[in-house]
Parts: C-alpha cells; sequence; structure tokens
C-alpha cells in the first residue's frame, strides 16, 4: 500500500516569476512547501514566447525579491534572458521546484479530525504523482488559454490563422502578406518583427497608442514607483481594470514605419479577409494577438465564477478557503501580473496564507 504524501503547509503551482517569488516568501517564512512546474525547468512561459520579446521595463525593475537581475540596470532584459534569470533564481535560493508535475486536479480533502477546519488539499499530476497540503497557491498565469476569436467565414478560408502563442520568428513569413489583429504590445511588437520580412497590416479595434518609455529622462516604471501608484491595493475594491500601455520600447516606432494600421476586417474570405467598406484583399496568414484568459481546469468549480475566472479578491480566494492567487492581473495594483509585482504580491498572499495558518503574520522577514 503506497504511503499517504506527509502534509505541507503549501503547494505552489506553477515555477514562473510568481510562483518563484511565492516560494521565496514561503521560505523566508519557515512554512514546508514545494513548487509543482509542469515543464522541464523552473523558467516559466518564457521560452514559448517569440525570439524578438524584450520587457519595457529595464532589469532594475524586473528582478524578483532576493537577487538582482544581472548585467546593466537600464537594459531591457529578453525572452531567454528572463528564463535564464528564474532558473537562476530557483537554484540559488534553493527553492523545492519538482518539474514534470502537470497538475490535473486539486481537490479539498474533508476535515478528518472533526475541528470545524478546511481538511487541506489534496493535489494530483498528470503522472500519477500526489501531494498533501494545507493550502495552495495557484501561479500559473494567464498565457495557458489563447482567446482566439470567430469570425464569419473562418471555416471555409484557406487563409493560416493562428495565435501569437505560436509565433516565435518571422522568417517563415518571408515574402507573405500577413495580417496581425490585436492592438497590445505583443500585435505591435510582432508586427514590427514581421515587417522585416513580410507585407503586414495591422488590424485593429482601436488604434493603439504609443507611450514614450522614457518620458522627461526616466523610464515609465521609475516615475510609477516614485509616484506610489504601483503599491495601491486597488484590488480590495475588486478585480483593477487593464491599463498597461503599448510601450514604445527602442526601435519600435522605426520598425513600424510602414505598417499600415486598419480597423480589424469584417470577414474572412476563401482567400483572403473582408475589410470594413467591403474591400476583399488575398492574405497568405492572418495572426491573432488577441490575449489569453484564465486557464486552471485543476480548480474545484467553486473557485471560479461563470467565466472561468478566480474568485478572488486581494489574491485571496472567495469560494475555497486555503487557496490563494498570485500573478493575476489586476488582482491587488495595477502593475499586478507583471513581473516588477511578483515579489510584493507574492509578499501580500503569504502574509493572508500564514494568518490562515494561525501562524502570526507580522513576523515575515523582509527581502529586497
Amino acid at each position: 500500500m503506497t504511503p499517504a504524501p506527509p502534509l505541507l503547509d503549501a503547494l505552489v503551482i506553477g515555477a514562473g516569476q510568481a510562483g518563484l517569488a511565492a516560494a521565496y516568501w514561503l521560505s523566508r517564512a519557515g512554512l514546508s512547501f514545494r513548487v509543482l512546474e509542469a515543464g522541464a525547468a523552473p523558467q516559466g512561459s518564457w521560452p514559448a514566447y517569440y525570439a524578438s520579446l524584450t520587457l519595457f521595463t529595464p532589469a532594475r525593475h524586473s528582478a524578483l525579491p532576493g537577487l538582482p537581475f544581472p548585467g546593466e540596470p537600464d537594459r531591457a532584459p529578453t525572452r531567454d534572458g528572463m528564463a535564464a534569470y528564474l532558473r537562476a533564481y530557483a537554484h540559488a535560493h534553493a527553492l523545492p521546484v519538482e518539474t514534470g508535475a502537470d497538475v490535473t486536479r486539486v481537490t479539498p480533502r474533508p476535515d478528518e479530525l472533526g475541528r470545524g477546519q478546511p481538511g487541506g488539499f489534496e493535489v494530483t499530476a498528470r503522472d500519477g504523482r500526489t501531494w498533501a497540503a494545507r493550502t495552495v497557491v495557484v501561479a500559473t498565469g494567464t498565457f495557458r488559454t489563447p482567446v482566439t476569436p470567430d469570425f464569419p467565414g473562418q471555416a471555409g478560408t484557406a487563409v493560416e490563422i493562428r495565435h501569437a502563442a505560436t509565433y516565435r520568428h518571422p522568417e517563415p513569413f518571408a515574402g507573405q502578406r500577413v495580417v496581425v489583429v490585436g492592438a497590445g504590445n505583443s500585435a505591435v511588437q510582432i508586427a514590427a518583427d514581421l515587417a522585416r520580412v513580410a507585407d503586414v497590416t495591422l488590424a485593429v479595434r482601436r488604434v493603439p497608442h504609443l507611450i514614450p518609455q522614457r518620458p522627461l529622462g526616466h523610464d515609465l516604471t521609475d516615475w510609477l514607483a516614485w509616484s506610489g501608484v504601483e503599491r495601491l491595493p486597488l484590488g480590495a475594491l475588486g478585480r483593477v481594470p487593464d491599463a498597461q500601455p503599448v510601450i514604445a520600447v527602442p526601435g519600435l516606432r522605426a520598425a513600424l514605419r510602414g505598417v499600415p494600421v486598419r480597423q480589424v476586417f469584417t470577414a474572412f474570405t476563401p482567400r483572403g479577409v473582408r475589410w470594413p467598406g467591403g474591400q476583399e484583399e488575398q492574405v497568405d496568414t492572418v495572426i491573432l494577438a488577441t490575449g489569453y484568459r484564465f486557464g486552471a481546469p485543476f480548480l474545484p468549480e467553486s473557485a471560479l465564477d461563470r467565466t472561468g475566472e478566480p474568485r478572488q479578491r486581494l489574491g485571496v480566494s472567495l469560494g475555497v478557503p486555503g487557496l490563494y492567487f498570485v500573478g493575476l492581473p489586476g488582482a491587488r495594483t495595477i502593475a499586478s501580473g507583471t513581473v516588477r509585482a511578483a515579489g510584493p504580491d507574492a509578499r501580500a498572499v503569504t502574509v493572508a496564507l500564514r494568518r490562515f495558518l494561525r501562524r502570526d503574520p507580522t513576523d515575515l522577514p523582509a527581502g529586497r
């Protein structure tokens, strides 16, 4: 008979920046925990993004607590640089990450001791491994489930339709006619990347407004930090609206010269798209940079609302005692969901988690 797994204080699901930041604070608090990562290394979703991706926050604002980001503090970290930093972070703090742990079910356990308290959780992975913990922190982010709008005529078109989640390099699209749908940072950066080798149009519902990265000689994130706006826990009033602007990282404006911006097409045709006004155009590929939504099918239904979003306030589940979330956009501040907010948001959730475990939350060690 297989022995029951030991009861840990916490299990963290996901080893991206949010999960590793949560692990750091749980470690500082002296709690027993494991971090469960579906992939082969603690590096989050970074290797799956397009190769030219650069953060619009400088390295000095892209570090997690307890380890400065290496190199020049004013430089913008790249996709590969972020992945390497997260791997180094897990190693530097000896965080207990278990890889290949693709979680398929989080099951609340009954109160076997009759104390009138939740009995914790059993967590199961696809390979059959199980863990038990008094609390669970979900840090899988919002990049697991791409949003793919459905256009008229889509089923019968010969146009290649793909989500930005599958885009890596521009070379496969060389010489093609490509339409990128979206008005966020990813859409604009992918359009600029493709413009080097393809004939590209950016199709939008609203015209993107590019904000300078260094207004008045200082980085935008410096201004946000100095003003204290990013520290306001507006999530106490409900989810903070997504206000992430399109940041004009170095070279972006120049790369976009010659890329037309049009109102999004109304339908697919057999070999292309139909623009507002009725004009039809032959197109080879449409890339949908239309975002993602939260996806955690392993959670109990009571943890989610009717749209599949977490029922939470400031990262604390409203439907399942002992369940927490880190890395959700808008969960706590206007920066929640970004790299620079991972540390502060994880610290706040750890304080709430310790209170739930009836540990004094006031003596959590400081960390930078």
